[in-house]
């Protein structure tokens, strides 16, 4: 079965309001909407509670999206940062420790959103899931599902919206 990373659309973005209450930008619904046709409308949906996460996949789905806390984004301060890519390359590079003043640790963020998607594949095996959330939270998934580095790069490249297909083998036990 075939997992689906979907990055959220375009966010109206508010400099010194936390990202993770930002909506989604109405000028690039038909970018998300360009995305339907490329996932499995009978797979199972989830989101992440941020809001431009559920409106992207509102706008994907026309079937239920359950909401799980936990995939939510790395959590972030509203702090503007003009040097946002570095300092989330200082993150990775020490993920042990808050990059920047009211950050989480990515080690944390990798846990919970680990832990969350592994006991969704679970719930789900047999079937393809979809979970729409976040570049960062993204990254750590994939790179603990291959067992790969994250690969910064991708991150960088990744656009909003974008889709990561990673096929899964979850068991169904502990």
């Amino acid at each position: 079965m075939t997992l689906f990373l979907v990055r959220h659309g375009l966010p109206l973005i508010e400099p010194g309001v936390a990202a993770a209450r930002w909506e989604l930008d109405p000028a690039g619904f038909d970018d998300v909407w360009a995305l339907r046709d490329r996932l499995p409308q009978g797979a199972a949906w989830c989101s992440s509670p941020e809001p431009k996460a559920i409106a992207t996949a509102q706008l994907l789905t026309e079937g239920e999206v359950g909401v799980i806390d936990d995939l939510r984004e790395h959590e972030r301060s509203g702090a503007w940062i003009e040097d946002f890519p570095a300092t989330v390359g200082q993150a990775f590079a020490h993920p042990d420790v808050a990059a920047y003043d009211g950050w989480e640790p990515l080690a944390a963020c990798r846990a919970r959103v680990v832990r969350a998607a592994i006991n969704l594949l679970r719930t789900h095996a047999g079937q393809d899931v979809v979970l729409v959330g976040h570049g960062t939270a993204w990254t750590l998934l994939v790179a603990e599902l291959t067992g790969e580095p994250p690969d910064l790069d991708r991150w960088a490249s990744l656009a909003m919206p974008d889709i990561i297909e990673v096929s899964h083998r979850i068991r169904s036990g502990p």
